[in-house]
This record gives structure tokens, sequence and C-alpha cells, in this order.
């Protein structure tokens, strides 16, 4: 969507300092950061959000998720979700795609959707004098989204454009094959894009029929900060979202556990550049250890300069242009998964390299100073999270995915603080301890 120039100024300059004094007869829970107070809102339709009031600027941000996302799509059909969420900003209503826009730009509204594997998610941002129609629009967005054949074909032959460019992209491949061969039949394993042999198939009988299972009040959640009042929040939170279905007709999901290590799939690719992908099954977030595997992660891989892969294995030794690692938390089940490019000739020596420093953390756990310093960046890094509205919004947001209590921003540093050596040790050894799931994509295998 186009940006104007009074959305980049203005919109860009949020500040993410928080001042608000709760309203005891909306405020069920409160959490505290600093000046920062987030409360828990249930409006007269039941609609239910956490709120961080701030009156430094006149903007609002507003992030909110339905539980579903690709994993709703038809078996045969991958990408209806992504198709959806292309789809709800191009004409609601009366309004076609054309006018719809031009009232998102004449009001420096944004309005964005996205299908993630377990949550259709959006985002709103708004100047304050603009809040009824940005909610309005949002409203239209959800509940009569037009799906004009003219709109939904130039959508297809865009969402058709990235396929084909992922076809031949070494990244690309190598990530959607370990996902593959980590999940198998689970739908965690589909791609949320879809491929280039289902998007041709999906009708607009299957957008609608994605609506009508995902989008609705028993599974949304909502995060809401800036300057607005919760009575009036309340209010356009009914607006828009007081006439969804009450409950949705969405498919159970069963839990599953990635594919064991150690495994090595090659893709050849008439590529300068070998692609690696490599990981393992995780650590779910409701899992005690899971602070644990996230100061070790940043030891491995997370910690960018200072990581032992970026350190070992480019730095050192020269084999890649890059090695990194993360931890991915889904609603039912959890992988690391690290990446990896270099030159042809140099990828055997950057697998074995990688594999090596996989096997020394598992082994020897990590060092006291590494310790110390993990967790020392993983408390200052918590600030960055706070520094934008739109990042304290998707924060606060992602804590109610967690299902973690509304102070967790206050208990985050006592929590990576409990961290002992001992637990690091331990989760290194349940992450790394079997070995690598790999993914190579470029012009030879690696030995």
């Amino acid at each position: 969507m186009a940006q104007s120039c009074t959305r980049r100024d203005v919109l860009a300059g949020a500040s993410a300092s928080i001042a608000m004094l709760a309203s005891p007869s909306l405020l069920a829970a409160t959490g505290t950061l600093g000046a920062t107070k987030i409360k828990r809102l249930v409006s007269p339709c039941g609609i239910k959000a956490t709120l961080a009031q701030d009156a430094t600027v006149p903007l609002i941000a507003v992030e909110y998720a339905f539980g579903g996302g690709s994993t709703q799509d038809p078996t045969e059909k991958p990408g209806v979700g992504h198709m959806v969420a292309s789809l709800l900003d191009e004409g609601s209503g009366d309004l076609d795609s054309k006018t719809f826009h031009e009232r998102l730009d004449g009001r420096a509204i944004e309005l964005s959707f996205a299908s993630h594997r377990d949550y259709f998610r959006g985002s709103l941002r708004t100047l304050k004098y603009c809040k009824e129609e940005a909610f309005d629009l949002l409203r239209m967005a959800l509940t009569s989204p037009r799906f004009d054949p003219a709109d939904v074909e130039r959508i297809r032959a865009g969402v058709l454009a990235n396929l084909r460019h992922d076809s031949t992209n070494p990244a690309s491949l190598a990530n959607r094959k370990f996902f593959e061969v980590a999940f198998k039949d689970h739908p965690y394993a589909r791609p949320a894009e879809g491929t280039l042999e289902s998007v041709p198939k999906i009708d607009v009988a299957d957008l609608r029929s994605y609506l009508r299972s995902v989008i609705a009040k028993d599974i949304l959640k909502i995060a809401v900060v800036g300057d607005i009042d919760p009575e009036v929040l309340c209010k356009l939170l009914d607006m828009t979202f007081g006439g969804l279905p009450a409950s949705s007709n969405s498919t159970p999901v069963a839990d599953v556990v990635a594919a064991k290590p150690p495994q090595r799939i090659f893709i050849p690719l008439d590529v300068p550049q070998t692609f690696v992908t490599f990981g393992g099954p995780g650590v779910r977030r409701t899992e005690p250890d899971f602070m644990a595997a996230c100061v070790v992660n940043h030891i491995l891989g997370g910690g960018g300069l200072t990581s032992r892969l970026f350190r070992e294995v480019r730095d050192k030794r020269g084999l890649a242009y890059f090695a990194s690692e993360r931890l991915v938390w889904m609603d039912h089940s959890a992988v690391f998964v690290g990446y990896s490019g270099t030159r042809s000739d140099r990828a055997g020596g950057t697998v074995e390299e990688i594999g090596r420093q996989v096997r020394q953390l598992a082994e020897k756990g990590p060092t006291q100073q590494e310790l110390d310093d993990a967790k020392s960046y993983l408390k200052g890094s918590q600030i960055l999270a706070l520094s934008t509205t739109s990042k304290l919004a998707r924060t606060m947001l992602q804590h109610q995915l967690d299902k973690l209590p509304i102070d967790y921003l206050e208990k985050h540093d006592a929590v990576v603080d409990a961290v002992t050596l001992q637990d690091a040790k331990r989760a290194a050894a349940r992450l790394w301890g079997d070995g690598l799931l790999t993914v190579l994509v470029g012009r030879s295998p690696v030995p």
C-alpha cells in the first residue's frame, strides 16, 4: 500500500513513552513497566483487549490476531489465508479497491493483514483524529470484503510471480524443504504463501469459506497502544469486532514433534552460492526450559557478531558469508532453525564447522562469561521491543498469544536472571544433542 508523506512523517515519529491512569471500572488486571501501565479491558459486547494509553503523541496502534492462520488452509489448497490477507484492503462494501485506498491514504491510516502458521494477524495505525474512520474501515475489511474478480486476479498474479521467484531462490527452497521434512503431513509443513500448483486453483468461495472459519470473536486477541481513552476504545472495539460471529469453525490442529536429526537433504540448483538451512526440534513457549533455551540460542547463533557461529564460521575461518540460528515456537510444536550462505567450494567446510560448534555447545554447555553476557543482552533488548507504539503493541499481543501474564514485562528480567549455568547446559544438550537436520541448495552435494 502506498504511503503518503503525512503518514511517514507523523506515524514514524511515534514515542513509546507511556503515561496513563488506570480506570478501575474497566480494569481487570494491570501490569506495569516503569511509567507503562497495561490494562485489560472487556467491552460491553465482550470484546477483550489489552491497552497501554499514551498521550505523548496523537497516534493509536492496534495489533490483533485470530487463531488459525495457514493451518486452516485446505490441505489441497495451501495459500488461501495468504490470498485473503492480501485482498482484505482491496475494497469493501460499496468501496472499490481504488476508493478504499484513497480513504486510507487521505487520512494517513495504515491497515495490514498477514496469515502466519497459527494466526491470522492484522494491524491498524491511525492518528487519533481519524480513529472513528480508521476503525470503521477495519470493520468493513473484516466483515464485507468485495473480492472483486479483477482484484483477485491481480493479487493472484503477484503471488504467483513471487512463488516463481522463490522456485529459483536457494534460501526459499532450503527453508521450504526444511519445514516439509521436519513436519511431513502436518499443516506446519505446508507453505503459508501456497504453491505454484495450489494458488491458481483458489477461488472466491475458498476465500469466503476461510473467513467464515477463522474470523470470529472467540479466537480473537487484541492489543492497543496510543492516545485513546478506555471507554472510547471499548465503543470502537464493539463497533469493529462486535458484529463478528461468536464462534469460529476452525479445524483442530494436533501437536507434533519435528523430525528427529540427524538428516541431510540436498537440492541441486546451479547458483554460485550454496545456501544451508539447519535445525531440529525446539522448546515450546510453555515449557520450563524455554528461557534457558533462549539464552543458549543467543550464545550459539542469535547474538549476531558475538555468537559462536558468526565468530567461528565466518570471522575466524572465513567459511561463510553469514551464519545464524533462532528459535521458532508455534502453538503445537517448536524448532530451532539456522541459516548460512557460502561459496559452493566451501559448503562442506561450512557444514562441518557448524556441526562441530553445535556438538561442542551440546556437550560442554556455555561458559559462565557467555551466560552472563547473553543474559545482559536479553534484558537490554527487551527495552528495544518497547521503543515505539507499534513495537509495544506487537509485544503486548505476542504475550497474549503466548499466554503470558499481563505483568510479564515487569517479570521478564527476573525470568532471565533465574537461568543458571546448569539450566543452560541442560537446554543446550536438549536442543543440539541429537545433531542437525540439514538442507543444502547449490551446485553439488556436500561430501
